[in-house]
């Protein structure tokens, strides 16, 4: 602004600026970063490289409460691998509305879609008897904060004794989209389990694939059968990844997706799954179902983009195996 001048005559000693202990505004920190892995090394080794202002306190808390993407997939675990190539988001910023609860947490969520990390024990969706303590009841409190308008949908369900990924959609738009197209939307599907037994496979690769329909009976106790004309298929590709005289530690990918499925298929095999009283399995140190929904995969309904999670095995599940290995 120009300044005025004034008649000689009327001159004054302009006043001094005033002291201010303001100081200059600092620019806000970027919310995300982006980096490119360019040689083969472990998650936390190349964070601490990259972010050297950051102590490893603060990155470990970063992983913690999932704000590292690799790629697609929210990665917890300090010693994940990278290869050169790997983009790795960090988010800076947690969400001003938390899920707060040791039994679901939220692995991904955009405007469409949450992915959650459900503990042994939850409910999926409610039943007669319990209503409150299901993962759908947590996570439609959840949405309700952010907007009292806000709804969530359920897409798919987890056995209450099971844990792991589970979709969770919000709108019926985006349910119905899921639903409907769920064998083409959902490129992949594994779980980890422990079954009772040494399994092996004829071949010695430890690897198979088991082929049956199931049916449910009036008792709502799923069975299978070999024969396609008393039931639905269920398809079932296992690999056997640790191994004891007494139990095996197994990755099972859903080729489809029944009732039961893993359960019933596992235990006409001759190797139930441990905990699972209801198809023959037995009690167990663990006191739950040793089955564990650890990846998800699928193309995004809305954006059309590919999407990939995985959740770390259960350390109790490697644990159960190697302590029951002969030495």
């Amino acid at each position: 602004m120009p300044i005025r001048k004034q008649p000689l005559a009327e001159k004054t000693a302009q006043p001094k600026p005033k002291a201010t202990s303001e100081k200059p505004a600092q620019r806000k920190p970027k919310a995300i970063s982006e980096r490119t892995v360019q040689e083969a090394t472990t998650l936390m080794a190349f964070l601490v490289a990259s972010f050297p202002d950051k102590s490893r306190t603060t990155i470990k808390s970063l992983l913690t409460h999932q704000q590292i993407i690799v790629g697609s997939r929210v990665i917890k675990q300090f010693d994940h691998a990278l290869q050169p190539g790997d983009v790795v988001t960090v988010h800076w910023e947690k969400g001003k509305t938390t899920l707060e609860s040791s039994l679901l947490s939220i692995v991904y969520e955009d405007k469409h879609l949450l992915v959650v990390d459900k503990a042994a024990g939850l409910l999926s969706i409610g039943t007669q008897k319990e209503q409150k303590k299901t993962a759908y009841s947590m996570l439609s409190e959840y949405v309700k904060k952010q907007h009292p308008g806000n709804k969530i949908f359920v897409v798919h369900r987890l056995d209450r004794e099971t844990s792991g990924l589970m979709l969770f959609a919000k709108s019926e738009e985006v349910q119905y989209l899921m639903q409907n197209n769920w064998r083409y939307a959902v490129n992949q599907r594994r779980y980890v389990a422990v079954v009772e037994g040494k399994l092996e496979t004829g071949d010695g690769s430890g690897q198979g694939t088991i082929k049956s329909y199931l049916w449910e009976s009036k008792a709502l106790i799923v069975y299978a059968s070999p024969n396609p004309e008393e039931g639905e298929l269920a398809v079932t590709h296992y690999k056997v990844l640790d191994r004891s005289e007494t139990y095996s530690l197994v990755e099972l990918e859903l080729e489809t997706g029944r009732k039961n499925q893993i359960r019933v298929q596992m235990n006409s095999i001759g190797y139930p799954l441990v905990g699972d009283l209801k198809y023959g399995g037995h009690a167990s140190s663990l006191k739950r179902l040793a089955l564990h929904a650890h990846v998800l995969s699928f193309t995004h309904p809305i954006t059309g983009q590919p999407h990939a999670f995985e959740t770390p095995i259960p350390e109790a599940f490697k644990l159960l195996v190697k302590a029951t290995r002969r030495r």
